[in-house]
């Protein structure tokens, strides 16, 4: 049986409109991207799809966004990705998408993930 566990990756009047931030969780591997779109949020495993699994894709703290803000971007392979969808639609993974975060905002405004209790992954 499945067993998971709420993390609170940060609160949503904590992340400004069209700002993304990385998380680190404890017990895995890579942080989670965190982006907000006026009330919606998105949220994706820091791991580019292109070269190795786990492979950051910000080349600075919180550097998740390309130039202009529309779209996430592996600022080592130059690739983007829709931020609503987490599929590349630049670069050299077309095809491929971010693995997304289920999350879920609570009454008092916390973004939280489920993490397998078990096996130390999203649920």
């Amino acid at each position: 049986m499945r067993e998971t566990k709420a993390v609170l990756l940060c609160r949503i009047e904590d992340l400004a409109d069209g700002a993304a931030r990385g998380v680190s969780v404890d017990g895995l591997a890579c942080k989670v991207i965190v982006v907000r779109r006026g009330e919606r949020v998105h949220a994706y495993l820091d791991s580019c799809p292109h070269y190795r699994p786990g492979t950051p894709m910000a080349w600075r703290t919180d550097a998740y966004l390309n130039g202009d803000g529309t779209r996430l971007a592996c600022h080592s392979h130059g690739a983007q990705f829709d931020i609503e969808t987490g599929e590349c639609v630049i670069g050299p993974c077309l095809g491929r998408s971010l693995t997304r975060v289920p999350l879920r905002i609570t009454g008092e405004g916390g973004v939280e993930a489920a993490i397998d209790v078990n096996r130390e992954e999203i649920a």
